[in-house]
C-alpha cells in the first residue's frame, strides 16, 4: 500500500472539526442485522466521508465506509434516517448501492458538500476495521472524528494515524 496514499487518507481526519451533533438512535435487533448483511463484490476498501459546510469549510461529519465481509458504515453519532435502514449502535448494516447512495444525498445538500476518499486494503484489514465497527460502542455527540480516527488508527498500516 502507497504510504503517501496511506498519508494523504489520514490527514484528512486532522483537517475535521468534529461537529457531529445528533446521535445514531438505531437499536436494530441481531436478527435485524443479520437480515441486512449486505456482500459487496468490490474489493477490500475503507471509505472515508467528509461532510464540509459550503459556507466556510468547516468539518461538519465523519464517517467510514467498510467493504468487508460484509458493507457497512460506521457512522458514529450520525444523523442519517431512512426507513431501510438497519443500525445498531453507530453501525449501519446493509450497505447496498442503493443505500450507499442515499447514505451519500443525505449528507450533501445546498449547505454541505461530501468528499469521499476511498483506499483499497487488505482483506484482514477491511475484516478488523469491521470488527471494530460492529464492536464499537455508541459514540457522544461531537465525537465523529475523533472515534473514527481512532478505529482508523487501531488497524494494520494506520497505526500513525494522527487523532
Amino acid at each position: 500500500m502507497a504510504r503517501g496514499l496511506q498519508a494523504l487518507f489520514v490527514l484528512s481526519l486532522t483537517l475535521l472539526v468534529a461537529a457531529c451533533t445528533v446521535p445514531n438512535q438505531g437499536g436494530s435487533t441481531q436478527e435485524e442485522v443479520q437480515r441486512a448483511a449486505y456482500t459487496h463484490n468490490g474489493p477490500a476498501k475503507l471509505t472515508l466521508y467528509t461532510m464540509l459546510s459550503n459556507r466556510n469549510g468547516a468539518g461538519a461529519h465523519t464517517s467510514l465506509m467498510i467493504n468487508g465481509s460484509q458493507r457497512v458504515a460506521f457512522d458514529p453519532a450520525g444523523s442519517f434516517r431512512h426507513p431501510d435502514i438497519v443500525s445498531r449502535n453507530d453501525t449501519v448494516y446493509g450497505m447496498t448501492p442503493y443505500l450507499v447512495d442515499q447514505y451519500t444525498r443525505f449528507h450533501a445538500r445546498e449547505t454541505y458538500h461530501v468528499v469521499i476518499q476511498e483506499i483499497t486494503v487488505s482483506p484482514e484489514v477491511a475484516e478488523r476495521a469491521l470488527q471494530l465497527a460492529v464492536n464499537h460502542p455508541a459514540v457522544s455527540q461531537s465525537y465523529c472524528a475523533k472515534s473514527t480516527a481512532a478505529l482508523i488508527a487501531q488497524l494494520p498500516g494506520f497505526e500513525d494515524a494522527p487523532q
